[in-house]
């Protein structure tokens, strides 16, 4: 499995295997922190430390950013913007509906983008280990 598509379906950095989150759904807002203490498939341990998912803000702003650039982009191609005719506001809306409807998804993407800054893959990694 390819690093790209391990990150978009929430899997082991180490492995690119194994779910990181109990549940595969972060759309169960009750659910959409809860991860596995250790990976299923090779036991790699996903809290490094105590305290190690405050770093994912940092991660969840840049790629908010960069969600919310993209969007500035296709719209000002498409449908253009002016100051003129409020243009920009109907932006502002589209795009703050569009960041808290991918925001369950972004809040995953962050923890496993951020878990794979510390963790390597290790083609076969060992089960258990």
């Amino acid at each position: 499995m390819s690093y790209l598509s391990a990150l978009l379906l929430n899997k082991c950095p180490r492995c690119r295997q194994g779910d990181l989150f109990k549940n595969k759904n972060p759309y169960v807002l009750k659910k959409v922190f809860d991860m596995h203490d250790h990976c299923p498939q090779c036991g790699q341990k996903v809290e490094l430390e105590i305290g190690f998912w405050y770093g994912t803000g940092y991660v969840s702003y840049v790629v908010a950013v960069l969600f919310s650039l993209f969007n500035l982009a296709w719209y000002w191609i498409f449908i253009g913007i002016s100051w003129k005719d409020d243009s920009v506001f109907h932006w502002l809306i589209v795009n703050g509906i569009l960041l808290g409807l991918i925001m369950p998804g972004l809040i995953r993407w962050s923890r496993t983008l951020y878990l794979s800054f510390f963790v390597s893959y290790e083609r076969g990694a060992d089960p258990k280990h």
